[in-house]
């Protein structure tokens, strides 16, 4: 099925993405901030909306701070494995390291949804395998997406209703 908001976003070929953005070290809004301005200065791209931020706990190994979640939502011409490409740069300039898996970490920034696009590779799965599972990401995306189906068939919102939510908090200003 598909998204009211994929495929066209502009009257080129703009695809619509949807970009998970988290970070829970080096001041987690410092980071998310330096990350949406880097992802509105991305080529063939064009910074459409950013969600409002949550704190949610962290999943990761061992005890971490919270992290601050978001979504961003792109209409971009780059292919899927080029904005990947994109994102890591972004992640690799903001202090990135990637030695263990949910490690805690500067910056975050997952490709959620590229249109109705539905990749399984070796470097790239979309929508991201996860996602309906996080509410820490749904929760964001709704704000941005509320009537959004997913290219599952799934309503946004239906996946949302069947994921946890505890510890999700909205940011407030000042936060």
């Amino acid at each position: 099925m598909s998204s009211p908001l994929a495929g066209s976003a502009e009257p080129n070929s703009a695809v619509t993405a949807f970009i998970g953005i988290g970070s829970n070290l080096g001041e987690p809004r410092h980071q998310v901030d330096r990350a949406v301005a880097a992802l509105a200065q991305l080529p063939q791209t064009r910074l459409l909306a950013v969600s409002p931020w949550y704190h949610s706990k962290a999943l990761g190994p061992g005890p971490q701070p919270d992290y601050r979640n978001g979504v961003a939502q792109l209409a971009t011409d780059l292919p899927p494995d080029q904005l990947l490409a994109a994102l890591q740069a972004i992640e690799h300039r903001q202090g990135r390291q990637r030695e263990l898996r949910w490690a805690a970490r500067t910056l975050d920034l997952d490709i959620l949804l590229y249109g109705d696009l539905v990749v399984d590779s070796a470097t790239l799965t979309i929508p991201h395998p996860r996602m309906a599972e996080r509410g820490f990401v749904l929760r964001p995306l709704l704000d941005l997406a509320p009537e959004l189906i997913l290219p599952d068939g799934t309503a946004l919102a239906a996946h949302l209703a069947n994921c946890a939510t505890d510890g999700i908090v909205r940011v407030t200003d000042g936060d």
